[in-house]
């Protein structure tokens, strides 16, 4: 039988910058979808899977899109069902394992693409990197690239 250890309960500096970053992250979110959405008719998840794809030469394996996206594949695949709906992505067989399935963009993909990245990134700048130092930027990109690390070698 293994010992338990005692809960590290966190500080009041501790449990702020933890109720802070959980809140700030959910409205920050919560904007950005309604921003895009509002102009551009696209929700921030969809926006997300378009630049994945974009960003990998507008093809992408759609268990390694579920990977970069934190996604489950079931999830995922319900998600390119809407978009492909939508004429924004298709499916096809990856051509290098025929077992596998390549979401691509589509012409129409690309152009929402085009036409909604303008706002997003403004709305990233209004609502979070203009509101900190360039200091405080490299600070957090520093502090979560090794949350993100962290989590990645839990999962391998």
């Amino acid at each position: 039988m293994s010992e338990e250890r005692p809960v590290r309960w966190l500080s009041e500096t501790e449990d702020a910058a933890w109720r802070n970053y959980i809140v700030a992250t959910l409205r920050l979110r919560q904007r950005l979808h309604r921003e895009l959405v509002e102009q551009h008719n696209v929700t921030l998840t969809d926006y997300e899977v378009l630049v994945c794809i974009e960003a990998a030469g507008n093809r992408l394996r759609m268990s390694d899109l579920a990977t970069v996206l934190g996604s489950t594949k079931s999830r995922l695949s319900h998600q390119i069902g809407r978009m492909e709906i939508a004429g924004a992505v298709h499916r096809v067989r990856d051509p290098e394992d025929k077992r596998g399935v390549v979401a691509e963009l589509t012409d129409a993909g690309k152009a929402l693409l085009e036409q909604a990245a303008p706002k997003h990134v403004e709305g990233v700048r209004e609502h979070l990197i203009d509101l900190l130092t360039p200091e405080e930027q490299a600070v957090i990109g520093q502090a979560f690239s090794r949350v993100l690390e962290h989590l990645t070698e839990l999962e391998s």
